[in-house]
């Protein structure tokens, strides 16, 4: 069966990605683990490697695509004759990335070529739910299938799947899209359900302004796909 690696992009995240690395690694099938430190002012990338993960340092940030990508060229360092599957984790899982199983196991059998999360349980987010209405149903628009969670950055796919979907959309626009171009393709895409729960975006000018960026970049990767 072919094995798995995980990549965990990753900034100012110092205190949750050294809990999220362990549970990563404890994965079944998991060989390797790759933090991209996206340009972080903190102890991240320390903190990752401690934890034994392989990192990937960019000097200023880059954003989640970027990072997406870089991790997956380090991935290729290790590959052999046959290139793991790839699952993408956010850094601040923690201790929860160990329920991430469920998403590896459909690539792996293969019986999907990209599984998205569908966290069971809800945290209550600070917004309004806009821009994942503006994502779901662009991709329903795109496709005719409607996504639980577009959102969701936890996925895994195959390295032919990945290879597809490049070059990757700008920033967060980066799960839209490969949703979208995938299932154009002929992919077969799966949501799973997962444990899994992550830090909650807040009310404050910061989560605003960062709601305002995921709009523009999902806005941007429907706009180029209508």
């Amino acid at each position: 069966m072919t094995g798995t690696a995980v990549i965990i992009p990753a900034k100012d995240e110092a205190d949750r990605i050294g809990a999220t690395v362990a549970a990563a690694t404890a994965l079944p099938g998991v060989d390797l683990v790759v933090v991209v430190d996206d340009g972080s002012t903190d102890q991240t990338g320390r903190v990752a490697k401690a934890a034994g993960a392989r990192v990937v340092r960019h000097s200023r940030n880059r954003g989640k695509a970027a990072a997406m990508e870089s991790g997956a060229e380090a991935v290729r360092l290790f590959d052999d004759e046959s290139p793991r599957n790839l699952l993408f984790l956010d850094a601040d899982l923690g201790e929860t990335a160990r329920t991430a199983a469920p998403l590896i196991e459909p690539v792996a059998a293969g019986e999907a070529d990209m599984t998205i999360a569908v966290f069971a349980t809800r945290v209550k987010l600070g917004g309004h739910g806009f821009v994942v209405r503006l994502a779901r149903e662009g991709i329903e628009r795109a496709t005719g299938w409607t996504p639980a969670q577009p959102l969701n950055g936890q996925r895994c796919l195959t390295r032919a799947a990945f290879e597809a979907a490049r070059p990757l959309a700008h920033g967060f626009g980066v799960e839209t899209a490969l949703t979208i171009d995938l299932l154009r393709k002929g992919f077969r895409v799966r949501e799973v359900e997962v444990e899994m729960a992550h830090r909650a975006t807040g009310t404050d000018w910061r989560a605003q302004v960062h709601r305002a960026r995921q709009f523009r970049d999902v806005a941007r990767a429907l706009l180029v796909r209508r």
